[in-house]
């Protein structure tokens, strides 16, 4: 099984209560294909400028992650800069510089077509559909999105939304969507718009999977299962903990002959496995050094956190 994940490669400045890094890799497609390829295949796509060389590249390779859809473009790769003095749970964006990612017109590899699960990271919505259309063999398909989107591009967001299985927000994208301040009723009117299933990410405080009946997961009617996160004794760098989070969750999906209620509950604990060593390095350096024997130790470490007896 394959994940071919559209989004960016990046670089990032980050400033934390820990330290600092200049130009660390990043992107959310970077993030989430590391995070999903100790579980399956990865394919990406996305676009660099000239400063993406041997090095970064090496990053992917050292995973089997097949980059053949990284366009390399004349210019500089996407940039953010983001500080977290203030608040651990929330960046404060210091600078975005989208370079050559401000053209990005996702090309697909015709090896990538044979795909059987799609992720659209956190790019414009009209570009996530017109991805997610011309893939319309895959199996399943998930996404991502955020506040500028939801805010100044509802009627793509919306379009966009029809075409996918899953959708993975946070607490304050779901009530954006649904213009609703009760969680739930929130989540069941995003779905409502086309997702099957909706992954809200609570930070520090883990996260909910609400799910209605399907058939690609025999589950009841409205049925929810909430994951904790696990308690970190220092958290470095946040930054794209919840790409960390979306690579393990889907990854593990990928990884399963077939998609039952248990395997969704034990994807969630994946992707807060995920989620949590991201966090403990700058940038993606944790990932990069991360094994498979300790990514199954973390999870029963989060299975003995939900243990009544």
């Amino acid at each position: 099984m394959a994940i071919t994940v559209v989004g960016s490669v990046a670089y990032d400045s980050v400033e934390t209560p820990a330290g600092r890094r200049e130009r660390c890799l990043g992107g959310a497609a970077t993030y989430f294909a590391l995070a999903a390829s100790f579980f399956c295949d990865v394919r990406v796509i996305a676009v660099v400028g000239d400063d993406f060389g041997p090095d970064q590249e090496a990053v992917f390779k050292a995973h089997n992650i097949d980059t053949r859809g990284i366009e390399h473009a004349p210019g500089k790769s996407f940039f953010w800069e983001g500080s977290y003095l203030e608040n651990l749970n929330e960046a404060k964006t210091c600078s975005t510089e989208l370079n050559v990612f401000a053209a990005f017109e996702p090309k697909i590899p015709d090896a990538y077509r044979d795909s059987d699960f799609l992720f659209l990271a956190n790019i414009d919505p009209v570009l996530q559909k017109r991805v997610r259309d011309s893939m319309p063999g895959v199996k399943l398909v998930a996404g991502d999105t955020m506040n500028y989107w939801i805010k100044d591009y509802r009627a793509a967001l919306e379009q966009m939304l029809k075409g996918l299985d899953i959708l993975l927000i946070n607490d304050t994208e779901t009530r954006m969507i649904a213009g609703n301040k009760n969680l739930v009723q929130a989540a069941r009117a995003v779905m409502a718009l086309g997702p099957r299933f909706l992954v809200v990410k609570h930070g520090e405080y883990g996260a909910t999977l609400f799910h209605a009946s399907d058939p690609k997961c025999k589950s009841a009617e409205g049925r929810a299962f909430r994951a904790p996160a696990l308690p970190l004794e220092e958290v470095v760098d946040p930054t794209g903990a919840g790409d960390s989070f979306a690579g393990g969750f889907f990854g593990y999906l990928a990884a399963q002959q077939e998609l039952t209620p248990g395997a969704f509950r034990r994807a969630m604990f994946y992707g807060g496995v995920m989620g949590s060593f991201a966090c403990q390095r700058f940038g993606t350096e944790r990932l990069q050094q991360l094994s498979r024997p300790e990514i199954d130790a973390r999870f029963q470490v989060f299975r003995e956190l939900t243990h009544l007896d």
